[in-house]
C-alpha cells in the first residue's frame, strides 16, 4: 500500500479507472470487474460524475459503484474517488455547482462520505477562492475526506495552493493528469509543482487507450471504441520504438505489456498510484500484477530511452 501525499488514505498502488461501467461493461461484468480488483487486493476506485454519461445519458459508473456496495457491504474498505466539473448541467466549479453535484454523487455512490472529491477540470471562470472555500467546507461537514485536483496546468495548480495557503483554506493533496510511456508531457514543470508542493499523483490513461497492451500491432483488427485513438501510435516511430522495448522486457518477464507500462509509470517520482481500466475480470489480472512487478535499472533505463520522443528537426 502507499499513502497519498501526507493524508490517512492508504492504497493499492493500482488505481481501478471504472470510465467503461455501463458503456463496454454492463451491471455484470462491471460487477466481476470489482470483485476480480478487491479480491487482488486492490482498494482504489476512481470514477467521476460524468462517467460516461456521453454514451448512457447518465452517471451509470457512479450508480453501477454504488449497487455494487451497497450489496458487497464493503464500503469503509475502499478509498473512493469521484469527480466534479465536467458532466453536463453541472459543468464547472462555481459553488451550486459543486454543492449539487457532490449530493448527486453521494446519492449515486449510496455513502455519507467520498474519499477524494477531485476538481476534474480547471474553471477559470469562478475565482479559485469560491472553489476553495466550498470544498473547503464539504471537508468540514464530513462529506468529503480530501479534494484533489484534475486536468490543471502547473501555473494553476500552483496558485490555487498558493489561495488554500493564505487563506486558510483545503488544499489539493494530488494531481490527476494523463502520463505514460508515450504521454510523458507531465515531466516538467507541472511535475516540479507536484514535487514542490508535495502532492503526488495518480494517473489516468496508464495504458494510453489501450495501446500500452500490447495487442494494437500492424494488421491486427481490435474490437474497441478506443481502437483508432490506440492505433495511432503505430504510426509513429517514436510509438514502435515505444512497443519494442516494452514488449522485450514483458518477454523477458513473462507477463502482460500492460503489467510493465503500468509498473514503469508507478515507479516514476511522485507517481503513487497510476488509474487503468479493465473490460472484464480476466483483464483486471494484467493490472493486478503490475503491482508485483518492480522494474530495475536497466529495464528501466531501457524503457525511458525507448519511449523519449524524437525531438523535432
Amino acid at each position: 500500500m502507499r499513502s497519498i501525499g501526507t493524508t490517512d488514505l492508504s492504497v493499492f498502488p493500482i488505481a481501478l479507472g471504472t470510465n467503461v461501467f455501463g458503456w463496454t461493461a454492463d451491471k455484470e461484468t462491471s460487477f466481476a470487474i470489482l470483485d476480480a480488483y478487491v479480491e487482488g487486493g486492490g482498494n482504489f476506485i476512481d470514477t467521476a460524475d460524468v462517467y460516461p454519461h456521453w454514451a448512457t445519458g447518465e452517471s451509470t459508473s457512479e450508480i453501477i459503484i454504488g449497487e455494487w456496495l451497497a450489496d458487497r457491504r464493503n464500503r469503509d474498505s475502499v478509498v473512493l474517488a469521484t469527480k466534479v466539473g465536467m458532466l453536463e448541467g453541472r459543468r464547472g466549479l462555481a459553488p451550486a455547482t459543486i454543492r449539487a453535484a457532490v449530493e448527486d454523487s453521494l446519492r449515486r455512490l449510496r455513502t455519507d462520505y467520498i474519499d477524494l472529491y477531485w476538481a476534474h477540470v480547471d474553471d477559470r471562470d469562478t475565482p479559485l477562492t469560491e472553489t476553495l472555500s466550498t470544498f473547503d467546507a464539504l471537508v468540514r461537514e464530513g462529506k468529503v475526506r480530501y479534494v484533489g485536483a484534475s486536468n490543471h496546468g502547473a501555473e494553476r495548480l500552483a496558485e490555487a495552493l498558493k489561495v488554500s495557503d493564505s487563506e486558510g483554506l483545503v488544499r489539493y493533496v494530488a494531481l490527476q493528469q494523463e502520463y505514460n510511456l508515450v504521454e510523458r508531457g507531465y515531466e516538467g514543470e507541472l511535475r516540479d509543482v507536484v514535487t514542490r508542493e508535495g502532492l503526488v499523483s495518480t494517473p489516468y490513461s496508464g495504458l494510453a487507450r489501450g495501446f500500452l497492451t500490447g495487442k494494437y500491432r500492424p494488421g491486427v483488427t481490435v474490437d474497441s471504441p478506443r481502437a483508432g485513438r490506440a492505433a495511432e501510435y503505430l504510426g509513429s516511430e517514436h510509438g514502435r520504438r515505444t512497443m519494442e522495448a516494452l514488449v522485450e522486457v514483458a518477454g523477458e518477464r513473462g507477463v502482460e505489456p500492460a503489467s510493465v507500462a503500468l509498473a514503469w509509470l508507478a515507479a516514476q517520482p511522485t507517481v503513487v498510484a497510476p488509474i487503468a481500466s479493465g473490460r472484464d475480470g480476466e483483464q483486471v489480472g494484467a493490472l493486478m500484477a503490475a503491482a508485483e512487478v518492480v522494474l530495475g535499472a536497466e529495464e528501466l533505463a531501457l524503457l525511458d530511452t525507448a519511449s523519449r520522443p524524437t525531438p523535432a528537426p
